[in-house]
This record gives C-alpha cells, sequence and structure tokens, in this order.
C-alpha cells in the first residue's frame, strides 16, 4: 500500500466514522420511532404530546397542558409552523423527546426518542472497501435556467421537487454517463443514484452523492465511496425522495455504503 494509498484510506475511515455518529445522535435519525400524518382536526396522536392539526398552509400544536418548548420558550399557546414543501423541519421539544414537525405535501410528525430500539442497536454501517478507482473527475453542465424537478417518494403517492441546476457528466469504463444534480443552498451539488448493485447490495431505492461545488470551469469529482444511504435506508419513518428519471447507472457502483444491518434478512 503506497503512502497516497494509506493517506486516502485513512481519511475515508475518519470521514466513515464522523458518518455514523452523525446518524447515531441522540435526535438523529436513528431515533425516530413514529411517523403520523395531520389532517383539519386538532386530535392527539399516540406518544405524541399536546394537540395538532394542520390547514392548506401550514400546521399547529395546542400544548393541552403538556410542557412544550420550542426554540428554547415555553409554548403557551397555539403554534403556528409554516414550512416549505419538502425543505428544512422544525423541532418541539417534548421532556426526553424531540418532536419533528415536516411538510411533504402536507404535514406530519416524528418523534424523536433516544432510547429508540434501532438507535441503541446501532453497530454501524457496512460499506464496500475504499478503493481510489471510484474516485473519478466529472464537470457540470448547467441548464438555461435551474429546473424544479419532482420524484417520487418511498411512500407511495408522495412526491418531492427539486431544484435542478444542471447535469455532471463523467465516464466510467470508456462510456459517458450523465446524473441530474440538485442544488444546495451554498451552490453545492448532489445526486440521487441507483445502479445495478441497488437492491442486491445495497439498498433498493436510492444512494446519495455530495459533489462540492463546481469549480470555475465547472469540474467537480465523484467520491462514490463515500455514496451514502438516506434515513429510509434504516428506519421505516422516513419520507426519502426517489432519485429523477435518468439517474439509475448501467453498472455496479461497488463503492460506498451497502445494505445496512437493519435491511438484511
Amino acid at each position: 500500500m503506497t503512502a497516497s494509498t494509506q493517506d486516502f484510506t485513512r481519511a475515508w475511515e475518519d470521514w466513515k466514522a464522523d458518518r455514523e455518529k452523525e446518524l447515531a445522535a441522540p435526535h438523529g435519525w436513528l431515533a425516530i420511532i413514529s411517523l403520523d400524518w395531520l389532517d383539519e382536526q386538532p386530535r392527539e396522536y399516540p406518544g405524541v404530546p399536546g394537540k395538532w392539526w394542520q390547514d392548506e398552509e401550514a400546521a399547529y400544536v395546542d400544548p393541552a397542558g403538556a410542557d412544550l418548548e420550542y426554540e428554547g420558550e415555553p409554548v403557551t399557546g397555539v403554534r403556528r409552523f409554516e414550512l416549505v414543501n419538502s425543505g428544512p423541519t422544525v423541532r418541539v421539544v417534548a421532556g426526553a423527546v424531540e418532536v419533528e414537525v415536516a411538510r411533504r405535501t402536507g404535514y406530519l410528525l416524528r418523534v424523536h426518542d433516544p432510547e429508540a430500539p434501532v438507535l441503541k442497536n446501532f453497530r454501524g454501517i457496512p460499506a464496500y472497501a475504499p478503493d481510489e478507482q471510484w474516485v473519478v473527475d466529472g464537470r457540470f453542465e448547467p441548464f438555461a435556467e435551474p429546473r424544479p424537478v419532482t420524484v417520487g417518494a418511498v411512500v407511495e403517492g408522495l412526491s418531492h421537487v427539486y431544484t435542478a441546476p444542471g447535469v455532471v457528466r463523467f465516464t466510467h469504463d470508456g462510456t459517458e454517463h450523465a446524473l441530474t444534480a440538485f442544488a444546495k443552498p451554498d451552490g453545492a451539488l448532489m445526486v440521487l443514484f441507483a445502479d445495478a448493485t441497488s437492491g442486491v447490495t445495497t439498498y433498493a431505492a436510492n444512494r446519495s452523492l455530495q459533489l462540492g461545488k463546481p469549480d470555475d470551469r465547472g469540474r467537480v469529482r465523484l467520491d462514490f465511496t463515500r455514496a451514502v444511504n438516506l434515513p429510509c435506508a434504516f428506519i421505516d419513518f422516513a419520507t426519502c425522495p426517489l432519485p429523477p428519471e435518468g439517474n439509475r447507472l448501467p453498472f455496479a457502483v461497488e463503492a460506498g455504503e451497502k445494505l445496512p444491518y437493519e435491511r438484511q434478512g
């Protein structure tokens, strides 16, 4: 093993350790124990303090005697949460748990509990051994104008809308491939993709890859050794998006995270 390979492997191992630490945070994705969809009738949900409901624009909570906090302040009356579809979520604290409010077409609640069984039994994420051959150079080709792209979700009947500023092209075994890229607020790019390992050694629905910002010549690097599972690969309470049309690679990307232990027979 050359010094360069050793450095690459060490950097990947550090990244993987940080990734697993973040995933296993006390109120992170693995701590989710429920998912409830709101309707227009104020009511209580099992294990969720307070009364909750929605209308066409926002979600609402009435503490109804429960001790709730939002952004460090007690919730003493009806609180309104107007969120962007498929956008950031908010958290309401209720003792040791956090109630996440999200908009995924309609509004939903997810309870994050540090005592969640999946979290307490977490033993890391299986992954392919890091191999520098899976780090490839690509180029970003912007559209004339960013495009809204609607994709499906792992929840039947649900959809997500993201902004796609362009495509990323790269070559594998002499053949060029293109992936529709989504934009992050800081200008970095990410792609959702599937490939010939999907449903075999990796999670069937999707994996995600962060690309960073293109340089001034549109160059980006695709490090498939850092392809990760979305939360739906670990738990049943996520509403993860599916890759956009055309983002299924016809070859096996034998790099990055594999099917989680939680989903293995």
